[in-house]
């Protein structure tokens, strides 16, 4: 991939964007349950979590130290419980072993609730996320399945994985560990600083000191990790893409001996991904220890200012305990909060990417009021069609013809001239510029898409078979496909015998893109397959070119009787493979040039004449090179 269409993986949008956020919502909205429950427990989680200063502070105060303690130094929280025990006639000085027990219990519960409540809240939490991520996963892969051939043509495989994968899991960090922890912090940090000011105005400003060092460190965090990360999802982005690429396209690598160049451009791409990773790296060396340093800064702060206050009276001791605690706690969710918006600005530009997938528009589907017939009966119709796969390059130049219901029609022509692209057409992967393509004279824009590739078999050269059993591929998860049939498909296309000869027949596995089968056992296996849905057209794309002349003379005697009364395209380099058939269309530069029967097409000493002359002569001469090999005597050694 180059590095134009690797930076097309960067999104430079704001970290916060309300528009993407609500759509993100309407995600959230069928958990909804989930979401109160996660939102509660994060209430309650916040609110124990400020208990245990308290306690600490109230413990010293009244039941550690009760003599000493001076009622105007007591923090607020020691004066509410001081006052409470008076009212009912109790002298905290005289249950100080009492005291100190319900505070340790009280302590002790808080902290065991806390860690119920947060374990709950993690729960919900995660396993909403996996909701959501299920959802969008399946929305993806959906949207996927409906986007036009033209779509993938212009987008890698590699970028479209990362946007089911990697950005993804993207949003479900925020989701699970973004949103509601920065919601958490918010309200613990909420929490801690109406309870400083409670204790003690003059602390708590002091506590409150050193936030204009936090600020100005985690803006200068912000900023560059910003682009340090962005730069790491669009590495990581070319990584992928360049796997798939190469690991697919593996047979050439080693064929061609491109292992060596291979591995270096990997290695280029891998470097970039560690350089990028790296500078990540260095801006969270200097922030963590650098926020160790400030909050440092601030305890010292707060044990010198708020020791002498305590030396002098005017603040108790508990409450400089409960301030130092509190302290530690209010630093944490600040520097956390910088990590927090990371990743809500990892998950807006990963919600643009797949919003863009999701928004990419399904240019081809059925019509609202689509023909649906009870039966195709098969006829086909070019009219003045015109096509072109780029803007000015013209494909298809004003092509006309017609296949009756039954007929066979052969198209041939070299390399480039349009053939598949009919079979494209036909199948409307691609929508025409101009003009029509019709089946039983209804154009294909008007029919049910489903209908009208139920109705169309195709056989391509480049056999793509998917992990799984033999039948299942044969079946493609078609239940009405009953197993007696698979067998029937099998063997008219002289595919059973092999197929019985695998250690498990039918249910014989089928590695990845076919893996372990010969290039002419997955043809039969194609054949077989679009034989088993019984289409009332079916298209050859060069289907025998990579068969044996033994395998292809069963498969010419099986497609004779198998194509009687189904009307067939057979796109074909072979003209030895085609002169049976009714019609032969000869194309050139995207035009029809010629179109008769095999005689006719020869009488006329056209293109096809050419054609038919180079070919015969190649066969001529590899068969008099074998006829010479045979008939040359054996080397005699003495």
């Amino acid at each position: 991939m180059s590095d134009d269409s690797q930076h097309e993986e960067e999104i430079l949008g704001k970290a916060y964007d309300a528009r993407l956020m609500r759509r993100l919502m309407s995600y959230v909205r069928p958990y909804r349950l989930m979401t109160a429950a996660a939102v509660a427990l994060i209430l309650v989680s916040s609110a124990l979590q400020l208990v245990g200063p308290l306690a600490t502070a109230v413990a010293l105060d009244l039941f550690v130290r009760p003599p000493q303690a001076r009622a105007a130094s007591l923090s607020g929280a020691s004066r509410l419980v001081r006052d409470a025990l008076l009212a009912r006639g109790v002298d905290p000085s005289q249950v100080q072993a009492q005291g100190l027990a319900v505070v340790a219990v009280v302590f002790i519960a808080a902290v065991v609730l806390t860690f119920v409540t947060v374990y709950a809240e993690g729960y919900v939490m995660m396993l909403m996320g996996q909701y959501i991520m299920y959802d969008l996963r399946n929305q993806i892969f959906g949207h996927l399945q409906r986007l036009p051939i033209a779509f993938f043509d212009r987008n890698p495989i590699g970028r479209l994985v990362t946007r089911v994968t990697t950005d993804v899991d993207a949003l479900n960090e925020m989701f699970t560990s973004g949103l509601v922890e920065l919601l958490g912090d918010v309200l613990l940090l909420a929490g801690i600083v109406v309870v400083l000011f409670w204790l003690d105005w003059r602390l708590a400003l002091t506590a409150f000191s050193i936030v204009p060092l936090l600020v100005l460190l985690t803006g200068w965090f912000r900023g560059g990790v910003r682009q340090a990360f962005r730069e790491v999802r669009v590495r990581v982005a070319a990584i992928n893409a360049f796997l798939q690429e190469h690991v697919t396209g593996m047979a050439v690598v080693q064929l061609f001996g491109r292992e060596a160049r291979a591995y270096g451009e990997f290695v280029e791409i891998n470097d970039r991904h560690r350089v990028a990773n790296v500078r990540s790296i260095f801006y969270y060396a200097i922030y963590f220890p650098g926020i160790e340093l400030i909050t440092a800064l601030g305890t010292g702060l707060l044990i010198w200012v708020g020791g002498g206050q305590v030396l002098a009276g005017a603040v108790s001791l508990g409450a400089l305990i409960a301030f130092l605690q509190y302290a530690q706690r209010f630093y944490q969710p600040l520097s956390d909060l910088s990590e927090k918006y990371n990743i809500l600005q990892g998950a807006m530009a990963s919600s643009e990417r797949i919003f863009r997938l999701l928004d990419a528009p399904v240019s081809i589907e059925s019509p609202p009021a689509a023909f649906v017939p009870e039966r195709m009966l098969g006829a086909i119709e070019f009219d003045q069609v015109h096509f072109s796969y780029l803007p000015g390059e013209a494909v298809i130049k004003g092509i006309s013809f017609r296949v009756r219901p039954g007929e066979t029609l052969a198209v041939v022509g070299h390399t480039g001239a349009g053939k598949s692209t009919l079979a494209n057409l036909l199948l409307r992967f691609y929508d025409v510029d101009s003009g029509a393509v019709r089946v039983d004279g209804v154009d294909v824009r008007e029919w049910s898409l489903p209908v009208l590739r139920r109705g169309i078999g195709m056989v391509l050269q480049d056999v793509f078979l998917f992990a799984g059993t033999v039948a299942e591929n044969i079946r493609l998860g078609d239940a009405g496909i009953a197993d007696d049939r698979l067998r029937w498909a099998a063997a008219e296309v002289h595919a059973l015998p092999f197929i019985e000869r695998l250690p498990a027949g039918m249910q014989a596995v089928v590695r990845e893109r076919g893996a372990g089968l010969s290039v002419g056992q997955k043809q039969l296996i194609a054949f077989a397959r679009a034989l088993a849905f019984d289409p009332r057209i079916l298209i050859l794309d060069e289907a025998t070119s990579s068969i044996d002349t033994e395998t292809e003379q069963l498969i010419q005697q099986a497609l004779e009787r198998l194509l009687r009364g189904r009307t067939s395209v057979v796109i074909a380099h072979r003209l030895s493979t085609i002169q049976r058939a009714d019609r032969i269309l000869v194309m050139h530069k995207g035009e029809v040039r010629e179109i008769g029967t095999h005689q006719e097409l020869l009488a006329q000493r056209g293109i096809y004449h050419r054609l038919y002359l180079l070919q015969y002569r190649e066969q001529e001469l590899e068969r008099h090179a074998r006829e010479g090999r045979e008939q040359q005597p054996a080397a005699r050694y003495p």
